[in-house]
């Protein structure tokens, strides 16, 4: 299972790699829907958070002061204005490739400190692979690039439902009680589901719109989302698969 889940990070990370291989200078400064960020920045932020994810298997003491001294929304974004676009990009490269490596041989059963909860190295592998797709969702929106769906979105879907109750205290409201069935069609016609069968409350939709709406990357009212019961039709409003602040919000900071 880690084996799998590792080559579905690997495999994310080469699809972004491919849109941004061989863009020129001008499209690296472009504008990404979240406001202050280029496409530059937004690498810069997902090679930061590999080397941070990196820190945290193999230094948790050095990682906690890391987590204590760049509380800042923008990790490592800030500094991608100074880089060249190829640096950059090869940082990104070589910094996937450490994480990778590391994440393979981290004891089973070992948990990893992270900004949020402590994580599995399962849970923090769909982290990534979720932070990677989700911040290719807004390269690809600067570059008015399609954004499609792959079978690596059930990760995202997955880790979407698994954090229902983290996305009601982050905005703190309290954690539902009663359970909430999902059922996503994916693009081929056949179904992604998770909880209870008999569970009243249902969320279904395309998967894509879910796994978008997760990482909020679009509004509610752009996606074709059903929600059946009021705490189902709740969630659809403060979901968020990311550790931090609640809310990204319309050309807010990007998670």
């Amino acid at each position: 299972m880690r084996a799998a889940l590792l080559a579905d990070l690997a495999a994310e990370g080469a699809a972004l790699d491919a849109v941004l291989d061989g863009l020129s200078s001008a499209d690296w400064s472009r504008p990404t829907p979240a406001a202050g960020w280029t496409v530059a920045a937004q690498v810069a932020h997902l090679a930061w958070t590999d080397q941070v994810a990196r820190l945290a298997a193999v230094d948790p003491a050095a990682f906690a002061t890391q987590a204590v001294d760049d509380p800042a929304l923008d990790r490592g974004a800030t500094g991608a204005a100074d880089v060249p676009p190829e640096v950059l990009l090869q940082r990104w490269r070589a910094g996937r490739l450490a994480l990778a490596a590391v994440l393979a041989a981290v004891p089973d059963g070992v948990r990893l400190p992270w900004f949020g909860p402590p994580m599995s190295v399962a849970s923090m592998a769909t982290a990534r692979l979720m932070e990677t797709w989700a911040h290719g969702v807004d390269v690809r929106d600067a570059l008015d690039l399609p954004v499609g769906e792959s079978p690596r979105l059930d990760h995202v879907a997955h880790l979407g439902v698994r954090t229902r109750a983290f996305a009601f205290t982050a905005h703190g409201l309290p954690a539902p009680v009663d359970p909430v069935r999902v059922e996503l069609t994916r693009a081929d016609g056949s179904v992604w589901s998770e909880g209870p069968e008999d569970a009243w409350q249902r969320v279904s939709g395309p998967l894509l719109h879910f796994c978008l709406r997760v990482v909020q990357r679009r509004p509610r009212a752009e996606l074709d989302l059903i929600a059946v019961g009021p705490d189902a039709d709740r969630w659809l409003d403060v979901a968020q698969a990311f550790a931090g602040e609640p809310g990204r919000g319309s050309g807010g900071q990007p998670a």
